[in-house]
């Protein structure tokens, strides 16, 4: 069926107010970054800076340890993305091969655990990180780290693994393939997309994490960027406006630039043509 012109061009009407949406708080967060002082009180501000000034990036390094604290997050980040990755993978296997009770609860307990929110596990959290006397360093906070983004790694690779046919599975069976090189030279391939955008996710999603980072870590040289970031901000709530976005826009490049990279593997279809008809 044809779309009519007039829903067609609704569509990208909404489709490029939402493209503003996300969009705005970037390119805003870039503008503040290079504006000097001036123009950042100005009452009238302006999209592109009139003077555009390199000092705001320049002062956010003088006044905090950036590169440092921007090394905790990435160690903390890549080592729960892996882990996590590393975990959830052959347990996504189990639970999508194996239709039994046990794996619809266990995949219904995935689905629940994510409507918990972050101060009602953080104590229990806490209780255990003391015991184990993981307060105060990234070791802790990666297990944590690994603990949160678990269920929802687990919930998206179950996704991919249930899209791989089993017929491959079943061909390399029949081809003498046991079931160790079944999945290492048949499915784990296929897998290699859900794979990438679970690291993604769980890499995002350890980099941008402020509130256990704020709780757990309490010595300046282990904190991590966002937490670092509040230091711009004054116990009244001032914030120093211009380093503050210098270093902000700092913290998401490493986001973006990740997302650059792998954004093929992630929608390359890696699965055309597997299945012969």
């Amino acid at each position: 069926m044809r779309t009519r012109p007039a829903v067609r061009a609704g569509q990208y009407t909404a489709l490029l107010a939402y493209l503003a949406f996300l969009v705005f708080p970037f390119l805003w967060l870039l503008s503040v970054a290079f504006k000097p002082p001036r123009e950042l009180g100005s009452l009238h501000p302006t999209w592109i800076p009139k003077n555009p000034t390199l000092a705001n990036f320049r002062q956010a390094f003088d006044e905090q340890p950036l590169l440092h604290a921007a090394f905790n997050s990435l160690s903390a980040a890549l080592s729960a993305a892996v882990i996590a990755v590393a975990l959830a993978t052959p347990m996504a296997y189990v639970m999508a091969r194996r239709r039994t009770l046990l794996a619809r609860a266990a995949s219904g307990w995935v689905v629940v655990s994510q409507a918990f929110p972050f101060v009602l596990v953080i104590i229990p959290l806490f209780l255990v990180l003391k015991e184990l006397r993981l307060i105060d360093s990234v070791p802790g906070l990666v297990m944590v780290y690994v603990v949160w983004s678990l269920p929802f790694a687990l919930w998206m690779l179950v996704g991919y693994v249930r899209a791989v046919p089993v017929e491959l599975e079943e061909a390399a069976a029949i081809d003498g393939a046991g079931r160790l090189r079944t999945l290492v030279s048949v499915t784990a391939p296929l897998l290699a997309p859900g794979i990438v955008a679970t690291a993604l996710f769980a890499f995002i999603t350890a980099w941008n994490e402020f509130f256990f980072a704020l709780v757990l870590l309490k010595t300046p040289e282990k904190q991590t960027l966002p937490v670092v970031l509040t230091h711009f901000i004054g116990a009244e709530g001032a914030a120093d406006l211009g380093p503050l976005a210098a270093a902000a826009f700092l913290a998401t490049l490493p986001s973006l630039v990740v997302f650059a990279l792998i954004q093929r593997r992630i929608t390359g279809g890696m699965l055309a043509g597997a299945v012969k008809s």
